[in-house]
């Protein structure tokens, strides 16, 4: 279906200053991380995991870390969230649930801990304390950001809705709480198709990223109207880059992520959201594969797909990678960087968010 471009500015949110949570929590001695035989036996498991990607000399260093943040959030009731673009220590080190957004968003209504650590992006954390108000959120960095979620404003929304009365605004979840606020529904990119056609209505708009709603757009009958942002990874990839891979190796599979330009999801193997990738892998187990998306995702699913070889064209998130093992466990320790959202801007963002969760209930 034929897509109209807005065009955006680009301008950040406000974020809510955190509330000191130690006092909530109580104080806790910081670990010592010296790599003794015990760290070594107990965090043996997990290097079996990650030993295709993290070298031998260099565990001792990562171990005691692992194994501290390990112990410190169970003693303190915590939860640790990860996005399938952590790098592997933190995916498979310290991780109780992984996933994409979609997946995130849903676990975090489900957790029963008293904290819940963030390792994703800002939008992300904000999501979880929306679902959440009575529990703690850190994120280990709040300057986390996302080239999305500061590529529109709830201003901007507001006027989408002034220039365009009654046409339903669909957020992608890569979104400040206060956009997500003046949304009808949010969506990520594993149901975006869904939940354009779930709202029964020929006109949407879908922002803010330009290059999701243009591939939805061409799998449904609702005219998708866009809005100029995207994500700063993703968008640089190009078709001819893909193509210059097929020479060089004919049998691999490109596999991409829908935040791509079309020409580049065009010239993939197959396109979906960071779980529909790594399902794809699993099922169809492609002796080469190559996923345009993130860097640090490869590396995660390769230890849960043996057999298959994995070739990485590299873009890295600046944002993901703010977020460390060190400032997850300064996070537990001293219960910083706490995230709040304004109740009143909270209480519609999560009938937007909710309504995207309930939507097959």
């Amino acid at each position: 279906m034929a897509t109209t471009l807005i065009s955006s500015r680009s301008a950040c949110e406000a974020r809510p200053a955190a509330e000191l949570a130690i006092d909530r929590h109580g104080a806790v001695n910081r670990p010592d991380l010296a790599y003794t035989e015990e760290v070594a036996r107990e965090t043996a498991p997990i290097y079996e995991k990650v030993k295709h990607i993290i070298p031998a000399i260099e565990w001792p260093a990562l171990a005691p870390t692992i194994h501290a943040i390990n112990k410190l959030k169970k003693e303190r009731n915590a939860v640790i969230l990860a996005h399938n673009y952590m790098t592997p220590d933190i995916y498979h080190g310290v991780a109780d649930v992984v996933g994409d957004s979609l997946q995130l968003a849903i676990e975090a209504t489900r957790t029963s801990a008293d904290v819940i650590v963030q390792c994703g992006v800002h939008f992300m954390a904000e999501t979880s304390k929306i679902l959440n108000p009575s529990k703690t959120v850190l994120i280990p960095d709040s300057r986390a950001g996302c080239s999305l979620a500061e590529s529109i404003t709830a201003e901007d929304v507001r006027g989408l809705r002034e220039r365009n009365p009654g046409v339903p605004i669909i957020t992608y979840v890569n979104t400040s709480a206060a956009v997500k606020a003046e949304c009808d529904i949010c969506c990520t990119s594993s149901n975006a198709v869904e939940v354009v056609e779930s709202l029964g209505v020929d006109r949407v708009f879908l922002i803010p990223d330009k290059y999701l709603a243009a591939n939805v757009a061409r799998k449904t009958n609702v005219e998708v109207l866009i809005w100029d942002g995207a994500c700063e990874v993703h968008e640089r990839f190009t078709a001819q880059e893909l193509r210059d891979y097929r020479k060089i190796d004919p049998d691999v599979k490109i596999i991409a992520h829908p935040e791509c330009p079309p020409e580049v999801v065009e010239e993939a193997d197959f396109a979906g959201s960071t779980k529909h990738m790594i399902d794809w892998v699993k099922e169809k187990k492609p002796a080469k594969v190559m996923m345009i998306t993130e860097c640090s995702m490869a590396d995660n699913v390769a230890s849960e797909t043996p057999g298959v070889d994995y070739i990485r064209p590299c873009n890295l998130c600046p944002h993901m990678k703010r977020i460390t093992l060190s400032k997850i466990l300064d996070a537990l320790i001293e219960m910083k960087e706490e995230v709040t959202v304004d109740p009143a801007v909270a209480g519609l963002a999560r009938r937007a968010v909710e309504r995207m969760i309930n939507l097959k209930s």
